[in-house]
């Protein structure tokens, strides 16, 4: 029996390439939007500290389009490509890429260097918030009436009028005591029927230069000076090198709480390094830029921006909170690995509209942290033999205090020292 082994070749041949494109089909269509809360809620996390600067997921626009609905209007791999690099999927000639560039003034996207899981997350996440149900609350109404009952933003009363309002209940209590010590005085003196000697205490004054000169106030007033001065010498020497409550003005008059509070900007959207070095660095002018070249360009402030850009000079920001030479503190060790949130140490930085240094950031301070706080090992394959050694004692009984960073070296002098 004879083969014609051109025509097996080409039978093979395409028999491959419908292999082949049966194959990406399947991926393609195998490569869908999740519905796994775990992966919605990783993804909301992602959009929140990246995303929310310059998108909403309604429809509203924010600096960039509204993001409702976006999972339908473009296909999945088309949004990975342009997440991860906007300005090359505009470059190819994409039509819908260039419309929306064109559409919202030519303002430059910023790249992104998420996985592709990553960003299926955040899609995942847009999907679920526009495919919600918007639940209209019905208006309360007061009982016995339509109208509309206003409630006072301000619930409590502050210390300070507080203060003031003591201060003043004082004064009265002691102007009605003169006035009615007073009144009793003129009383007895018109009197006729008290004696010379309940007399003479009802005339006497009373002899301040007496007390002065006395020994006993001499030696109050000198222990309760030596008291002063020795109390503040001691907080001159303890506060040395501690600048707590340090508030520098700025070369541009930035707000915290206006893009971290109000607009809600993740942290490491601007402090790129927060996460990944040992520094979370300063934002440079072009960070500013992604937003500013189509926001408030009529702002002085924003100018300043711009100068520094055409000039070349960069913006010479003041460091706020300054350690010294001798101490080394690692950002991406406490934010990324032990997960602590930058309020912890930084305070509540999105209500500052001038940052401060809000804790003192001394040595006992730091200890002190290293003391009290639990490692955070979960899903840190790196501490699981440290984990693993901890949840027994050597007598094989469970530790029921959870490990913490004293328990790792927190406490030796070469963590921070070296």
């Amino acid at each position: 029996m004879s083969y014609d082994y051109k025509v097996l070749r080409k039978i093979s041949a395409k028999f491959t390439v419908l292999t082949l494109i049966l194959f990406s089909f399947s991926f393609s269509k195998g490569q869908t939007i999740p519905t796994d809360d775990a992966v919605i809620s990783a993804g909301k996390a992602l959009f929140e500290n990246n995303c929310t600067q310059c998108h909403g997921v309604s429809d509203d626009v924010v600096v960039g389009p509204g993001l409702k609905g976006v999972h339908a209007r473009r296909p999945l791999p088309w949004l990975i490509k342009w997440i991860k690099n906007s300005t090359l999927l505009i470059n190819s000639g994409d039509a819908y890429a260039n419309e929306i560039y064109n559409k919202f003034g030519k303002t430059q996207m910023q790249s992104f260097d998420f996985k592709d899981a990553e960003i299926i997350s955040i899609v995942a996440y847009i999907k679920s918030e526009s495919e919600k149900v918007p639940v209209v609350a019905a208006a309360a109404v007061p009982q016995g009436g339509g109208g509309v009952q206003q409630v006072s933003s301000n619930d409590g009363v502050s210390n300070n009028f507080i203060l003031v309002l003591f201060v003043l209940v004082l004064v009265i209590i002691l102007i009605v005591l003169v006035l009615i010590l007073s009144i009793i005085t003129k009383y007895l003196n018109s009197s006729t029927n008290i004696s010379d000697i309940d007399k003479e205490v009802i005339e006497s004054k009373f002899d301040l230069s007496a007390v002065y000169n006395s020994k006993a106030f001499k030696g109050i007033a000198t222990f309760a000076f030596i008291l002063v001065i020795g109390k503040a010498c001691l907080d001159g020497l303890v506060g040395i090198g501690i600048s707590q409550g340090y508030a520098p003005t700025q070369p541009i008059a930035f707000s915290h709480k206006l893009h971290a509070g109000e607009y809600k900007i993740g942290c490491n959207y601007c402090h790129t390094g927060v996460y990944k070095s040992k520094s979370a660095s300063i934002p440079s002018a072009n960070i500013c830029m992604n937003c500013h070249n189509a926001i408030k360009q009529e702002s002085p402030e924003i100018q300043k921006i711009y100068k520094a850009i055409s000039t070349g000079r960069p913006i010479e920001w003041v460091r706020v909170h300054n350690l010294p030479d001798l101490a080394n503190f690692n950002h991406a060790t406490h934010a990324k690995v032990g997960g602590i949130e930058c309020q912890q140490c930084h305070g509540p930085i999105e209500t500052m509209e001038v940052v401060q240094q809000y804790s003192p950031l001394t040595m006992g301070w730091c200890i002190n942290c290293h003391r009290e706080t639990a490692v955070n090992g979960k899903d840190n394959h790196y501490y699981d033999a440290l984990m693993a050694a901890h949840t027994k004692s050597q007598d094989g009984n469970a530790v029921k205090e959870p490990m913490k960073v004293k328990d790792i070296g927190g406490l030796e002098c070469s963590k921070c020292h070296y």
